[in-house]
């Protein structure tokens, strides 16, 4: 799905809406010339009933589909907002490092926040993580763990420097996990599956007017594969047109960190 998530939304809908719609609507005609009207008609009970299974069946796994990505969507505008919150925290709390340790955690939470916004963002779109933003997170480690306190003051300010970068990088964590989608390959396969499944069983009904068969398929076709786009579209959180944003990081840095260079990759 990698491919539709990183096209623009009105190209994925075009191929995965419009096309199968267009070609789903053919099928009522196809079957029509192969199978007469009346035999047809003689399944149309059966046939319902057997639509009203698979119906109902298909309905409950892409609603809970929906529901699924949508979470993890909303947890991963969370754990930004997370990693937003830590990083804020821990620009305030350098000032009670005091001095050069209190510069150079400044300095080195800035550099990790620019690297995650003009590095990391970019890889997470690609599905995979940053190592130049893993080093910056790491040297902000390495200059918290360089300060040795001599007071209790100092003591407790550290402890608290050091619980916040854990949230920090768990937060990281969480979204590089997502970054390569949330839902797994046999979903996918399920989900398509049925959607064909479903979208064929109409193709059997026998009605007498074949223009409003083939309308009906249609726009039974739109509906499935409207919601498999919705899906897919928001199934990357980090990829595609409906992304969750650095702005949050991007607002941290602005506000305490200046605007330091764009950090490129390595």
């Amino acid at each position: 799905m990698g491919f539709l998530t990183t096209t623009p939304l009105w190209v994925a809908a075009l191929l995965l809406v419009g096309l199968t719609t267009l070609v789903a609507m053919t099928g009522p005609a196809v079957v029509r010339r192969w199978v007469t009207l009346e035999r047809l008609r003689t399944n149309n009970e059966v046939a319902g009933f057997k639509f009203a299974t698979v119906g109902v069946l298909y309905a409950v796994l892409l609603a809970f589909a929906v529901i699924v990505v949508w979470e993890k969507f909303a947890e991963a505008d969370d754990d930004v907002a997370t990693e937003a919150g830590a990083a804020v925290t821990v620009y305030r709390l350098a000032e009670g490092l005091g001095g050069a340790p209190g510069a150079a955690l400044h300095a080195a939470i800035g550099a990790y926040l620019a690297s995650a916004i003009d590095v990391d963002w970019p890889a997470m779109a690609r599905g995979v993580e940053s190592p130049a933003t893993t080093r910056a997170l790491d040297a902000v480690y390495g200059e918290v763990l360089r300060f040795h306190p001599s007071d209790e003051r100092g003591q407790v300010v550290m402890s608290e420097v050091l619980y916040q970068l854990d949230q920090l990088t768990q937060a990281r964590r969480a979204r590089l996990v997502m970054a390569s989608g949330i839902v797994p390959d046999i979903v996918w396969v399920v989900l398509f599956f049925g959607a064909f499944v479903t979208i064929g069983f109409t193709f059997f009904f026998g009605t007498e007017n074949l223009a409003a068969q083939t309308l009906m398929t249609g726009a039974l076709t739109s509906l499935i594969f409207s919601v498999l786009l919705t899906i897919i579209a928001i199934d990357r959180p980090f990829a595609g047109t409906v992304t969750v944003r650095p702005d949050a990081l991007a607002d941290v840095l602005a506000d305490f960190g200046g605007q330091p260079e764009r950090v490129e990759p390595h």
